[in-house]
């Protein structure tokens, strides 16, 4: 055993297999990804500025959405320039510190927005059930803490788990079955012992996923028995709408993670294309739809919008007619 470990050669270096093996189907698929993410750069970038920019968008509401907006695009510009590698190279290779960069910034920035959602739904209860109180219970510095709270956390977590998974030996296949570095797959390649790591997946993993599903679900038990006891039929419609959005992110992403995370070890071999479509779900598709979801459904953001695009139409004309 002693001798097998000091001939063990340390990776040094992953390769990624991608999505598909398929060589007719890589060009698609890039030039698929590549517009999903650029889509994803603007929507949110440009959320985030209309945010900023609007003086009627300065409350707690649109400070969390600016937030969930900044951790999707940093979300989504962990995985997918890298994952576009796979459709480009033959061999898509990531070095071994870049790995670990990137699990932990994938990590950081997924319980980022775990978290942020249940933040988000605690502002909507404040502002639906304490509507008289609500600028003071969500004062600059709770909001701050409602914010800095996650993203600590998350990096902590984050910092946590990639020192564990890379403290682990890789002396064997350096092919990770998969379009980005994550922890199961991971696991997979090691050649040390991985049963308390995956204890420790399984019960952070478990704990938050809890603990924010919790804070959401009371907070919309609150939510819809203040609306059902509303007498204004306009009141209501308000009120559903300004959750409406949340609601429909909170469902697709939490859901999304119930099927990657919450089945047993032996199932979750990432082996399958079901397995890397959920992936491709939460880590490039969520972010881009979130931008959306917000945009389409908010009538404020949809007024803050249509004001930034006068404007800069108008500052071009501008442009145009000082350059004749």
């Amino acid at each position: 055993k002693d001798m097998a470990q000091i001939n063990c050669t340390h990776v040094k270096e992953f390769i990624l297999t991608g999505l598909t093996d398929r060589q007719e189907l890589k060009m698609p698929l890039f030039v698929v990804f590549l517009s999903i993410y650029l889509f994803t750069v603007v929507g949110n970038l440009g959320l985030i500025l209309v945010i900023r920019t609007d003086s009627r968008l300065n409350t707690p509401m649109y400070f969390f959405l600016s937030n969930l907006a900044f951790v999707d695009f940093c979300y989504s510009s962990v995985i997918t320039p890298k994952m576009l590698g796979n459709f480009l190279y033959k061999q898509n290779v990531i070095s071994f510190s870049a790995c670990a960069a990137q699990l932990g910034c994938f990590l950081t920035f997924m319980v980022s927005e775990c978290l942020l959602l249940a933040s988000m739904a605690y502002d909507r209860y404040v502002a639906i059930c304490n509507p008289l109180l609500y600028m003071v219970v969500m004062s600059p510095g709770i909001c701050i803490q409602l914010v800095a709270v996650p993203y600590i956390y998350s990096f902590l977590v984050a910092l946590f788990h990639t020192i564990l998974t890379f403290h682990l030996s890789y002396c064997h296949s350096n092919i990770i079955n998969h379009f980005y570095c994550d922890d199961m797959p991971l696991l997979r390649l090691a050649c040390s012992d991985t049963h308390s790591k995956q204890l420790w997946i399984f019960a952070c993993a478990g704990i938050m996923f809890i603990s924010s599903v919790l804070i959401v679900f009371i907070s919309y038990v609150f939510i819809i028995s203040a609306i059902v006891r509303m007498r204004s039929a306009e009141g209501r419609r308000k009120a559903f709408s300004t959750c409406g959005s949340h609601m429909l992110v909170v469902t697709i992403f939490y859901g999304t993670l119930i099927f990657m995370y919450l089945q047993s070890s032996s199932n979750h071999s990432l082996d399958t294309d079901n397995d890397k479509m959920a992936s491709v779900f939460y880590t490039v598709i969520i972010p881009m739809l979130n931008p959306l979801i917000y945009s389409f459904r908010n009538k404020e953001v949809k007024d803050a919008l249509k004001k930034v695009i006068i404007s800069r139409n108008q500052a071009f004309k501008m442009f145009m007619k000082l350059r004749k």
